[in-house]
This record gives C-alpha cells, structure tokens and sequence, in this order.
C-alpha cells in the first residue's frame, strides 16, 4: 500500500476537505470531510459547492490532530525535501508545516486563556522546528530492514504495521486511526502518515570502480522522550531515556545511477543494527545550576521488574544483548555502574553478555585508538552476530540469505559522544566485512585506503551524532573530530568546550521548554478550566532576587562613569555597597539553584524538587568533588 503524496486541502468556513492529487486520471478519487464545528470525519462525502471565499492549498501530509483550550488543531505539511529513495520509494524530510485551527476565533476564551493557547501553539512550534522529521509514503521507515523481512505477507496497512516506538506522530494520528477502527466502510489508512524522528542519510558511494550506497538511519523512541536532565533511566514498563536504534546499510545495485543517490529495483542489500539508551535504572540527574548536577539512584522497589521487562524487550526485539557500558568505574558516576552491574547479576541472563569499559580511562591523553579494545573483546560474538543480508526486486524480498542474530546494546551517562564513538568504530568493523563480501574490497583490504569513502563514512557517522545529540542535549555531539578526522584535537577539544558552555545554559535555563514540547505533542492532555500549568509560580521574591545581579552591575557601571573620583570615599562606599549585593545575590541563587532551574511545568517529574522530596533517600555519600545522593529507603 502506498499512501496519497500529495493533497489538496480546501478550507471554508465549515469544514476542511482533503482530494488527493492523482496523475492519473482514471484512478477513482477519494477524499475525507471533516467539519469544523464537531471534528466530524466523513470519507467520500459529496462534494459540495466551493465557497468564494474558500481557501486552497497544497500539501503532502497530514501530521495529526490535537486537541487545546480552543479545540482542535490540524497540522499538515506545506513542504518536504527529498533526501533520497530506497527501492521505488522516495524519503523525505519535513521542511515546513502549518498548523490550522477548528475554530474560526478565540472570542470563547479569555485573557488568560489566550495567552495560554499561544504557549501552547508555540510550544508546538519549537518542537517541529528544533527537531529532524522524515516519511515516505511507501517505504517503511519505521522498520529496520530485517523486520520488514519478517512481515512479508502481511496486508495490514503502513500505519498498522508500523513500529510504534519510532510512530512519533501516533497519538496525533489517533482521530484517524480511530474512526479506521470504529467504522469499517471508512478506512482513513491511505491518510495516515508515519513521521519518525530521526536522522536519515543515503550517499552513493564508489571502490574499486564498483559503486554501491551507503546509508545510515537512526530512529528515537517516542517513549519516555526528552530533554537530557528531565528524563533519565527506566520506567516501569522497561522504556528507556532517549532510546535510538541505528541501522547502517550497505545496498549493491545491479543498474546504479551515480548521479541521483538513489537504490534502484534490483539489488542486494546488507544492514547492521545497533541500540543505544539510558542505563535502565531509576535514576536522575538533580538540576541546580551547578555544572555537576546532583546524582540520584532511587531505590524503587520494581527495579528488578522493569529492568527485566527492558532487556526481555530488547532481547524480543534484536535477539542476544552485548552491552557495553562506557561510563567511568570512579569518581562521580561510579554509583551508577555498580547499580548497573549489581541489576545484571540479578538478572544472571545467559544471552546478556555484559562489558563495562571504562571510557575515558582507557582513551585518556589522546589514545582514542583503544576504543579498538572493544573489538577485541567481543570479537568472536561480533562475528557470529553477523548481519542481515537479503536479494530484493524492486519492493519486494526475494530472498534472505542471513540475520543478525544479536545486537550491541552502548550507553555512557548521556547515550551520546562516547556512545556515539563506539558504535561507529564498531559500524566500522562490519561495513569493512560487508564490503570484502560483496567483493567490493579485496579480502584483506579495508575502506580506509580509499580516502573518499572515508571521509564520507566519518562525516556521515558524526552528522549522527550531531543529530541524535541535539534532540537530547540541545547541542551537536562531543568528540565528533575524533569521528571526522580519526584523530582527537586540541581544537577539538575547544570546539567541545563550546558546546559543553551551551549545553550547561541550556540544560539550565532552557530545557524545560523544551521538555514540555515533547510532553505536549507525545503525552500531554490540555485540559480545560484551572490554572495555566505553565505559569511561573515561584514566589515573588524568588523571581525577583536575580534583578540584584542587574542592579548592582549598573550601579558599579555607574561608579566607573560618574564624574567624581574613583577614589573618593563616597565612590568606594558606594561600590563596596553594591559589590556586597552581587555578592550575597550570587550566593543565594546559587545555594537556592533548584529555584532559578527551567523546570518542565506540563508533566510532573517523579521527584518533588521544591520539597526536596526525592523518592527513597536516607542518605547521602560523597565521592570526589561531585555530590551523589542515595535512596535505600523504600517508598
């Protein structure tokens, strides 16, 4: 099944109506009615007589419906950018949107609610635009290649077939899927657009005068989705914090075009999977505007459950687990491995092989070339993961000559630069098996003595980074010259400097926002009537003890400028009074960080920051510089 690419949307004043554009003349026209007043939705409703004063558009999707104080809102897609095609079906990337309300005017809310709704609206607004959106209309790119192997001969429409972990806009879809599901002789499916959050780059490639494409897709879950401090760990059903699944592809086509980075009908083609996700423990990371957070382990008493259910799912999902934990074996982030360790023993799983390399030991001083160690010692289980490999014409699998039948689980604290660095060198490793199989290299030869392809592999694998990074931290990746370039910089070093600075500011100061636009568009009911959630509802004083900082800068500003002398006695008290403000000013805000924090205000975080209440704590330790604090105390 392929879905409608692209759409005439009519709005009046009573209703909006999708026509599909078809190319073909003789193919019989559908369309969808939806009338403003109620949301009622009608398939194949008569036409009925075009308004003067209607409004006509083009679009190429709709995203979904979702419902706020001034009732619903439609958001379509008024643009899209093709980033390449994989067998007949284009990708693309969402470049544009706009968002359409049901109701013709705000007049039935008041003041308040409508500086509400344009929170809202707004919040909707950053995160389709902070965030990388792709679809196609008949490629399933929600599935790696090995699960679309697996449901060959399953009629089910795209939207049903679909992973929901990368569905990002499911529950935007939900009007649609819904009256599919309640109303046999109404099927919406041929509407309903799976957009995945993702990085999607296809590149044609050449060796040895022998061209392929090479491709690399990473998925996020829209499960327990985030910011980098406002979700951290495991729930309670095995989801973890800023999951991706990453598949690298390698496609060898009988009739390549060079010029359009595209994968023809006939080919063969290879892919390696590999996850990346939070250490699946209850945890956090305690914001208060200091660099190092507070470390938070919560003793909760379904631990072991939902430790269980996350590696039962990973298992389900990608067989055998190699798990690689990256994070340091000292000092501040010590807690964390041991928690890791101690979950896994209870486990006792014999397809969980488990391996914590300490990162930033064994590759201190520059030597990032003992990443290399880690091959070493997974080497005979990486090869007998393997990977998939599969004969396809056109749309279809002919054939499946192998699976992967394992799958290498990283994480270091964030799931980012240093996950990021593994999971490329361990790509690395694979892409070089795939290519001596196809006979694209030698059997003993590698990609890196062909300098083009290894450029594009390194670019490729860090503009990943930068992506899956930026979702999560609000920044590009850490440790991307190492990924570019194969070797760690000085100015590289500057570079990560500048957007540990950043990330510190906006981790600090920003992200609630932006947590809160994922909580709005993935899980978040507005609710009519109460009080606004995303007011400020700190106490006054509180709000106002920063003007201090402002006010007592100008003042000293004013010392520097007034015509008196510097050093007259009136200056310099008057200075000394001033400096005294900033002081204690500075003081209070940072022993009070918790309250000058950018909070997430939609969805309640499992800790009570303002009470101090933090689940399970009876103690504290202290390790090094950093502060940890440890519950053992059931609630």
């Amino acid at each position: 099944m392929v879905l409608h690419n692209s759409l005439r949307l009519y709005i009046s004043v009573d209703t909006f109506t999708f026509e599909p554009v078809y190319n073909n003349p003789s193919v019989v026209t559908e369309n969808i009615v939806i009338q403003r007043s109620n949301g009622e939705v009608c398939l194949n409703a008569p036409a009925g007589r075009v308004a003067a004063d209607e409004e006509v558009m083009m679009i190429f999707g709709i995203i979904g419906f979702i419902r706020l104080l001034a009732g619903e809102y439609m958001i379509v897609i008024t643009d899209r950018q093709k980033v390449g095609r994989i067998g007949e079906h284009d990708i693309f990337k969402l470049k544009d949107y706009r968002i359409v309300p049901f109701s013709r005017n705000n007049m039935a809310l008041s003041d308040a609610q409508t500086g509400e709704e344009a929170s809202y609206i707004s919040l909707l607004h950053s995160h389709l635009q902070s965030g990388e959106f792709h679809f196609s209309y008949g490629y399933e790119l929600t599935h790696t290649l090995q699960r679309q192997s697996e449901l060959r001969g399953i009629t089910k429409p795209i939207w049903e077939r679909a992973d929901e972990r990368f569905f990002w806009n499911y529950r935007l879809q939900s009007k649609f899927i819904e009256h599919t599901r309640t109303h046999r002789d109404q099927d919406l499916s041929n509407f309903i657009l799976p957009i995945v959050n993702s990085f999607v780059e296809l590149k044609a490639a050449e060796i040895n005068r022998k061209p392929f494409t090479f491709a690399l897709i990473s998925r996020r879950s829209r499960h327990r989705a985030g910011t980098r401090y406002f979700s951290r760990g495991v729930d309670s059903e095995g989801n973890v914090s800023n999951f991706n699944e990453t598949e690298q592809i390698v496609v060898l086509d009988s009739v390549p075009d060079a010029a359009v980075q595209t994968i023809p009908g006939n080919y063969t083609m290879l892919a390696h999977v590999q996850t990346r996700g939070s250490i699946p423990i209850f945890w956090t990371q305690i914001n208060n505007i200091k660099y190092t957070p507070k470390l938070q382990i919560f003793d909760n008493p379904d631990i072991e459950n939902a430790f269980r259910r996350h590696f039962e799912t990973q298992k389900r999902l990608y067989g055998p687990q190699i798990v690689i934990n990256l994070i340091n074996k000292k000092g501040y982030e010590r807690p964390m491995g041991a928690a890791f360790s101690k979950q896994i023993d209870i486990l006792n799983d014999p397809q969980i092989k488990y391996h914590h390399f300490d990162f930033h030991h064994e590759c201190s001083k520059m030597r990032w070339h003992r990443v290399s160690l880690l091959l070493d010692h997974f080497h005979s289980d990486l090869v007998a993961q393997g990977y998939f490999k599969a004969e396809v014409n056109r749309d279809t699998i002919q054939r499946v000559y192998q699976r992967q039948t394992s799958a290498v689980r990283t994480n270091c604290m964030d799931c980012l630069d240093r996950t990021n660095v593994v999971q490329s060198v361990i790509s690395r490793w694979v892409l070089n098996r795939q290519l001596q199989e196809l006979e694209i290299l030698l059997p003993n030869e590698t990609f890196e003595t062909w300098d083009q392809f290894e450029t594009l592999f390194r670019n490729v694998w860090a503009d990943n980074a930068d992506v899956v990074s930026c979702a999560y931290s609000g920044t590009g990746a850490l440790k991307t010259d190492y990924t570019r370039t194969g070797e760690r910089t000085k100015i590289g070093a500057l570079h990560d400097l500048e957007n540990s600075i950043i990330r510190y500011v906006k981790n600090n100061f920003m992200d609630g926002a932006r947590q809160d636009a994922y909580d709005l568009f993935l899980v978040y009911d507005v609710h009519e009537g109460g009080s606004d959630p995303l007011i400020d509802g700190r106490p006054l004083h509180l709000k106002l003890i920063p003007l201090g900082l402002v006010v007592g800068f100008a003042m000293l500003v004013a010392c520097a400028i007034i015509p008196e002398s510097i050093s007259s006695t009136h200056v310099i008290l008057f200075a000394s009074f001033w400096v005294a403000v900033i002081g204690y000013t500075a003081y209070f805000i940072i022993t009070n960080g918790v309250y000058y924090v950018n909070w997430p205000r939609l969805v309640p975080l499992d800790y009570d920051v303002s009470m101090h209440k933090f689940p399970g704590i009876s103690s504290e330790a202290k390790l090094g510089a950093a502060e940890v604090e440890l519950g053992w105390k059931n609630e």
